[in-house]
């Protein structure tokens, strides 16, 4: 039997390979650009098919599904791609989610409304063109990577905004939101018919404001067993009213000072290096829940005993300027660090990198290990620190 993946996550693919290997299955992966997937593919060798196609055009992805030989599930793990995956399964019979619920799940202003609707949150979406109090975050309502998402703290900020989201290519439509502040965090859960298990509760460290780029994660974070029981009970609320009811979901959220706000709710697995820390914290291949969920069969994550154990941070490489990245400084020092630290390339040398407020203009991941999450954070830190991307600016034109 095979198992489709309709684009994947820039990480996780050697994981799922080793998965749907011992499931019995082959897999194949649709891309637009296998580019994306050099180090996965490097990982994964000749366990992974890869098929080029434009993954933008449905039509086009169902006439090569129907084209493969036995077809049994379809892997959509990325936001993008989540509604035409949800579409294609249900036009061939597969296991899924339905596209209506995926539909809600992708709105950002709709999940909002949603749960300020239930009680789960203290603001709804705001109109961000006649806004009167702030401080707010616009954003695309389908944005991913921290792109077109722009917080305001006044009346000048927010005219900026509104002419910069113009100049946007949005994903979805531009909406608002309050802000909320405090420290942040995701949620990692598994979701099966409505029963939803927390498996732990990733760190994140943000850039200062108002840019608030992804920096840093570590997992799993040593919440009092009482504080992680009732972010377990919360979490499956949230996400029992948004709408999803199966499969994995990344849900960031602030520990405010009355309670935690939900940010965003992704419907999958982390993205950046999630996956991986799961699987090592955890002591188990998450990817075999993945594939599981995609057979229509109940992922062991949902009730085996596992506990996190391991910690495990990352830190995302960022040039200080634009430039064509021409390679790496201190790569060969990783080795000599405490943590075992490895280093995952998410840029290759010769990519041009502008953009330098969000995700798309990180370079890498230095990822370390150690007894808990804080002392693996520390340990991400300073490995990164030896680490800096070699830029140029003068190929710029």
């Amino acid at each position: 039997m095979t198992i489709v993946l309709l684009e994947a996550l820039t990480f996780g693919l050697g994981r799922l390979a080793s998965a749907a290997e011992d499931a019995g299955h082959d897999l194949v992966l649709l891309t637009g650009d296998r580019s994306i997937y050099t180090h996965e593919l490097a990982v994964a060798g000749d366990r992974v098919r890869v098929v080029d196609i434009d993954t933008t055009d449905v039509a086009a992805c169902e006439t090569a599904l129907r084209a493969l030989p036995d077809v049994a599930g379809l892997i959509s793990s990325t936001d993008t791609w989540a509604l035409p995956g949800a579409e294609l399964a249900r036009r061939l019979g597969l296991p899924g989610p339905s596209v209506e619920a995926v539909r809600v799940l992708r709105d950002k202003g709709e999940v909002r409304a949603l749960l300020h609707r239930h009680g789960l949150s203290r603001g709804g979406p705001v109109d961000p063109r006649s806004a009167d109090t702030f401080p707010l975050v616009v954003k695309d309502s389908a944005g991913t990577s921290s792109r077109a998402v722009w917080l305001v703290r006044d009346r000048g900020e927010l005219a900026d905004a509104l002419r910069e989201a113009e100049r946007t290519p949005l994903k979805g439509r531009l909406v608002a939101e309050p802000y909320f502040a405090g420290p942040l965090y995701s949620a990692e859960t598994v979701t099966w018919r409505g029963r939803t298990r927390l498996l732990g509760v990733l760190s994140r460290q943000l850039s200062p404001e108002p840019v608030r780029r992804e920096e840093a994660a570590a997992f799993p974070v040593a919440f009092p067993e009482a504080d992680f029981a009732e972010l377990a009970e919360w979490i499956g609320r949230v996400l029992a009213v948004a709408g999803h009811e199966r499969g994995f979901a990344h849900t960031e959220f602030v520990l405010t000072a009355d309670g935690p706000e939900v940010v965003e709710i992704n419907a999958r697995i982390g993205g950046a290096l999630v996956g991986e820390a799961l699987c090592r914290s955890l002591g188990t291949n998450v990817y075999r829940s993945m594939v599981s969920m995609a057979l229509d069969r109940e992922p062991a994550l949902l009730t085996e005993p596992v506990r996190p154990g391991l910690g495990v941070a990352f830190v995302l490489s960022y040039p200080a300027e634009a430039g064509v990245l021409k390679g790496w400084s201190g790569l060969d020092r990783l080795a000599g660090l405490p943590g075992a630290p490895e280093w995952y390339p998410t840029a290759s040398p010769g990519d041009r990198i502008e953009h330098l407020t969000d995700q798309r203009s990180c370079t890498g991941i230095v990822l370390a290990e150690a007894a808990t999450a804080e002392l693996a954070l520390h340990r991400a830190l300073a490995a990164a620190n030896a680490v800096a991307p070699l830029m140029s600016t003068s190929d710029l034109s």
